[in-house]
C-alpha cells in the first residue's frame, strides 16, 4: 500500500459564544464529538477524501460556554489497496495525518475568540473510532 497527502482544506470553522449565567466556580465538561467520512472518486479510484469533524454543542442538560464545529478534508492519493484490511489501514493512517491539523485549527479558533484555547487530546491512531478498534463494522466505500 502506498499513499500520499495531496492537500487539506478547512471545509467549516464555526465558533459561537453562548451567553449563560455562571459563577466563578462554575466548571464545564467539554466533551468534543468526533465524526469521520471517507469518500472515493469514481472516475479516479486512486483519490480518497477523508473529512474529519469535531463538534462541541451546548444543550439544556449540559450547557457549554460556546458551540464549535470544525471540519477538515484531507485529499489523498493511494495505490495498491487490495482488500478491506488495506482500506481499514489506509483510513486509520489518513485519520492520523489529518487529526493534528484538526487539533491545531480548534486551538487557533478558540484562542482567536479570546477564550482559553481548547486543546484536543492526542489520540493514538487506531483508537479514535470504534470501527478502528474492531468494535463495529466499517462502512467504507
Amino acid at each position: 500500500m502506498k499513499y500520499a497527502l495531496r492537500g487539506i482544506t478547512a471545509e467549516e470553522l464555526s465558533y459561537t459564544m453562548n451567553r449563560i449565567k455562571m459563577t466563578k466556580d462554575t466548571k464545564f465538561e467539554i466533551k468534543p464529538q468526533f465524526s469521520r467520512t471517507v469518500r472515493r472518486v469514481e472516475e479516479n479510484d486512486k483519490l480518497w477524501f477523508l473529512a474529519l469533524e469535531v463538534k462541541v454543542e451546548s444543550t439544556e442538560d449540559s450547557p457549554k460556554p460556546f458551540n464549535l464545529k470544525t471540519r477538515l478534508v484531507g485529499v489523498f492519493e493511494a495505490e495498491d489497496i487490495n482488500d478491506d484490511m488495506d482500506k481499514q489501514d489506509l483510513v486509520i493512517n489518513m485519520t492520523e495525518i489529518v487529526y493534528p491539523y484538526l487539533r491545531a485549527a480548534v486551538s487557533a479558533l478558540t484562542a482567536n475568540s479570546f477564550i482559553n484555547p481548547l486543546i484536543l487530546p492526542v489520540i493514538p491512531a487506531g483508537t479514535m473510532f470504534p470501527e478502528d478498534r474492531g468494535e463495529a463494522p466499517s462502512n467504507l466505500n
